[in-house]
């Protein structure tokens, strides 16, 4: 399998709060259409210096990955970050790699947009089983668990 590159857009989803409450202009929201590395081996958003300062993006904190070479660095979180592919969309935090150009689509906001790789054409692909709205799997949620229900079924 080659490399596969999707079509997304970023947004600062601070900006679309304040938009959303009247204290900003919808315009004004700060966006950027990419062309992200699909990467199925890292697990985040990642992006680079220049995109965090694009979209304006808050400095969370710092942690401590480990690199495709093995190598460990400490780097920024930046976010948070509405992720949006074709009818899909996620919010995640951002790994900024400094040095990186490509912007990478982790794993997690893969899973959680229900999007998968199609090997044969190379290229990303809203779930074909779930084409209108993602599935997100909820384990150990059903009807009888439910927080709040009673699950002591011996008085029924």
């Amino acid at each position: 399998m080659g490399l596969i590159y999707a079509d997304v857009e970023l947004f600062n989803v601070d900006d679309k709060a304040l938009a959303r409450r009247g204290y900003l202009p919808e315009a004004e929201v700060r966006r950027l259409g990419a062309r992200a590395l699909v990467d199925s081996g890292a697990y985040m958003l990642s992006i680079n210096e220049e995109t965090k300062i694009q979209l304006g993006l808050a400095v969370l904190g710092k942690q401590t990955v480990e690199l495709a070479d093995g190598s460990l660095k400490e780097v920024e979180i930046a976010g948070p970050v509405d992720i949006r592919f074709e009818n899909r969309w996620t919010t995640a935090r951002a790994v900024v790699l400094p040095f990186s150009t490509d912007i990478l689509l982790g794993s997690i906001p893969m899973e959680d947009m229900d999007v998968l790789i199609d090997p044969k054409q190379q290229r990303l692909i809203v779930n074909p089983a779930h084409p209108y709205m993602a599935k997100k799997p909820m384990k150990n949620v059903s009807r009888g668990n439910m927080i709040g229900e009673n699950t002591d079924h011996r008085w029924r």
